[in-house]
C-alpha cells in the first residue's frame, strides 16, 4: 500500500499551490508554516516566483532538513509566531494549525504579520477526520472498562473555523472542506500510517498507562462491523478543511448599505413580485 503520509502530505499541497493560480495578483514574500521537508516553500520559490519565503515548523528536525535543502527555515510554535506586523503577503499554513492550543489566537498573530490585502491560505483537518476509528474505540473502551479516555485528538469543524477567520479580523473568509476516504487491512495498518504522518494522539490527559490488546481487539471487530468493506478492508475518513482570507485593505470589495439598491429582484427575473402579509 502506498504511503499515506506523503500521498495526503502531496494531495495537500498540491491543493493549496493549485489555488494560488486562481488569484489573479501576484505575491513577493511568502511564509510557509508546517514545511516538513520543505516542498512548499521551494514550490513557492521556483514555480510562483516568490522573492523571498520562509519556511517554519514545530519540529527542528524539519527545519534543518529543509535549511540543508537550502531554504531559509526557522523552528517556531504556532502559538508564538516570531515575525513582526506587514512581514508577508502571503501566509501558507500546511496542515499544522490543528495542533494549537490556541487556534484563535494563532489565527490573530498570523493576521497582524499579513500586509494589507496579503492572503491566508491554510488547511487542517476537519471534525469528520477518523470519526469512525473514535466510535470503535469509544464503544469499546466503555464495554471493556466502563469508561472512556481521549485516544483521538480533536479537530476544528469547517463552521467555527469560518467563523474563528471573522474573529481574527481577516476579511473575505472562506472555509471548505475535503473528504477523503482511505481504506485498510486492519487498524495495525491505520496506526502504523498516523505514526507515519506524526499525527498520533497529542492530549495532554491522554491514558498514559499500558492499553490491553483485547481493546483494540474489539475495537477493530467493532469497526469491521459498521465500516468494512466487502472485500473486508476498514475505511477510515480524512476531512481536510481549506481556509482562505485576505487581510483587510481599502482597495477590496465591500458590500453595500443596507437598503441602497436601485433595482427590483422581481424586475432581473422578469417575475411577479408578491408582497407578504401578516396578520
Amino acid at each position: 500500500m502506498p504511503n499515506t503520509a506523503d500521498w495526503l502530505q502531496t494531495a495537500n499541497r498540491q491543493q493549496l499551490l493549485d489555488r494560488l493560480l486562481d488569484m489573479k495578483r501576484s505575491f513577493h514574500s511568502a511564509l510557509s508554516m508546517g514545511c516538513k521537508k520543505g516542498e512548499t516553500a521551494k514550490a513557492l520559490a521556483q514555480d510562483h516566483n516568490l522573492e523571498t519565503v520562509i519556511a517554519t515548523d514545530l519540529s527542528h528536525a524539519f527545519t534543518c532538513k529543509a535549511n540543508m535543502d537550502g531554504i531559509a527555515a526557522v523552528t517556531a510554535d504556532e502559538e508564538w509566531v516570531p515575525f513582526g506586523p506587514d512581514a508577508f503577503d502571503l501566509i501558507i499554513a500546511e496542515q499544522c494549525l490543528h495542533w494549537t492550543n490556541d487556534l484563535p489566537g494563532s489565527l490573530i498573530q498570523l493576521k497582524r504579520c499579513l500586509q494589507p490585502d496579503g492572503l491566508f491560505l491554510a488547511s487542517l483537518f476537519g471534525s469528520a477526520t477518523l470519526h469512525e476509528l473514535r466510535a470503535a474505540l469509544f464503544e469499546a473502551e466503555s464495554n471493556l472498562l466502563g469508561g472512556v479516555t481521549p485516544r483521538v485528538s480533536p479537530f476544528v469543524d469547517v463552521r467555527d473555523a469560518g467563523n474563528l477567520l471573522l474573529r481574527a479580523n481577516l476579511a473575505l473568509p472562506v472555509a471548505d472542506t475535503d473528504v477523503i476516504v482511505r481504506e485498510y487491512d486492519c487498524l495495525a495498518d491505520l496506526f502504523n500510517e498516523l505514526r507515519q504522518m506524526g499525527e498520533t494522539n497529542a492530549i495532554l490527559d491522554r491514558f498514559k498507562g499500558l492499553t490491553t490488546p483485547r481493546l483494540f481487539t474489539a475495537a477493530e471487530e467493532i469497526y469491521r462491523n459498521r465500516h468494512g468493506t466487502e472485500q473486508g478492508k476498514l475505511r477510515a475518513t480524512f476531512e481536510i478543511v481549506t481556509l482562505t482570507a485576505w487581510a483587510p485593505a481599502e482597495t477590496q470589495q465591500k458590500p453595500m448599505a443596507r437598503g441602497s439598491a436601485q433595482n427590483r429582484l422581481s424586475d432581473a427575473l422578469s417575475s411577479k413580485e408578491t408582497p407578504l402579509e401578516f396578520d
